[in-house]
C-alpha cells in the first residue's frame, strides 16, 4: 500500500506578536491559509526504514534525523516505512515548509497504519507550525502556535509567491525584535468578503517580523518592492519571519502576468503563482 500526503505551503496574511512567555516562547496572533502549491510526502510499509528526497527543490534538504520528515516518523513510531519527500517549496522560507513536510508524513503514517493522529503535544515537540498545517484550513492561530480558532472559508485569494533566495534564521529574527507585546488583530473579515475587501482588512493589519527580517536581509525589501510594483496589486507582506513574501491580485490572470513578470526580471528567484484559501 502507498499512501501519498499533499503538504501545501502555509501563509501569514498577518503574524503579530503579541508577548512572550518566561520560557522563551513568543506569543503570536496570525491570520493562516494555506497555497494550492507544496510539496508531497509518499509513504509505504517496507522490510526496513528509508527516506529520500526528490524534487525540483531537492539540493541542500537534510536526509539525517534533523528532517522534519524523520522527526515526524519518529514521533508516531514508525520502524518499517519508505518515506519519500517530493521536495517543490524552498526550505527555511516562512511558508511552513518543514512543518507542512512533518504534519503530511503524520496524516501519511495515520492513514498507512490505520491509526490516529498523535496527541497535540506530541505535534508540537515537531514545532509550533505543525498543529496548523494539520488542519490545512484558515484559522486564527494564536498562543505560540496551538490554539487553533477556524474561520469560515475566505474568498479564494489569487496571489504570486516570490522568495528571493535567501535564507533568514527564525531566532534570530524573534531575537531582533523592538518589542514584543504588540497589538493582537481585530475580528477577521466575515466569510464571503471579496479580494479587495480582504486586502483592503489586511493593509491595516501587521507582520511584525517583517522589519526585524528586513533589516537582517535587505534582499526581502527588494522581493516586497518588486511585487508590489506589479500592476493590480492589492497588496504585498512577507509571510512568517521570511524570506518569502507574497501578493495578492484581483484576479488569477492578474497573478499570472505578475508572476511571468517577475520571473523574467529576476530569473533566480522562487516565483510562482497561487490561490489561497
Amino acid at each position: 500500500m502507498v499512501v501519498e500526503e499533499f503538504a501545501p505551503a502555509k501563509v501569514n496574511l498577518t503574524l503579530h506578536v503579541t508577548g512572550r512567555r518566561r520560557d522563551g516562547y513568543h506569543l503570536l496572533d496570525s491570520l493562516v491559509v494555506f497555497a494550492d502549491v507544496g510539496d508531497r510526502i509518499i509513504a509505504e510499509r517496507a522490510p526496513e526504514p528509508s527516506f529520500r528526497v526528490t524534487g525540483p527543490r531537492s539540493a541542500g534538504v537534510p536526509t539525517d534525523g534533523s528532517n522534519l520528515v524523520l522527526r515526524a516518523a519518529a514521533v508516531f513510531g514508525a520502524a518499517a516505512v519508505a518515506l519519500t519527500l517530493e521536495k517543490t517549496l524552498p526550505s527555511a522560507s516562512g511558508i511552513g515548509g518543514g512543518s507542512a513536510d512533518a504534519a503530511a508524513t503524520l496524516r501519511a503514517l495515520a492513514r498507512l497504519y490505520a491509526t490516529e493522529m498523535p496527541a497535540l503535544e506530541k505535534t508540537l515537540e515537531l514545532g509550533a507550525d505543525v498543529p496548523v498545517c494539520i488542519d490545512r484550513r484558515p484559522v486564527r492561530m494564536t498562543g505560540i502556535g496551538e490554539e487553533l480558532t477556524p474561520l469560515p472559508p475566505l474568498s479564494p485569494l489569487p496571489a504570486v509567491l516570490v522568495n528571493p533566495g535567501v535564507a533568514v534564521a527564525t531566532p534570530l529574527v524573534f531575537k531582533s525584535l523592538s518589542h514584543t507585546g504588540n497589538r493582537p488583530m481585530p475580528e477577521v473579515p466575515p466569510g464571503g468578503s471579496t479580494v479587495q475587501e480582504v486586502a483592503g482588512w489586511l493593509a491595516r493589519q501587521r507582520n511584525d517580523l517583517e522589519s526585524p527580517a528586513c533589516m537582517l536581509e535587505p534582499t526581502i525589501s527588494d522581493a516586497l518592492r518588486v511585487v508590489r510594483a506589479q500592476p493590480e496589486c492589492l497588496l504585498s507582506r512577507m509571510s512568517g519571519s521570511g524570506a518569502t513574501c507574497f501578493g495578492l491580485f484581483p484576479d488569477e490572470q492578474a497573478a499570472h502576468q505578475a508572476a511571468h513578470a517577475i520571473t523574467r526580471t529576476h530569473p533566480n528567484w522562487w516565483v510562482t503563482p497561487t490561490i489561497l484559501a
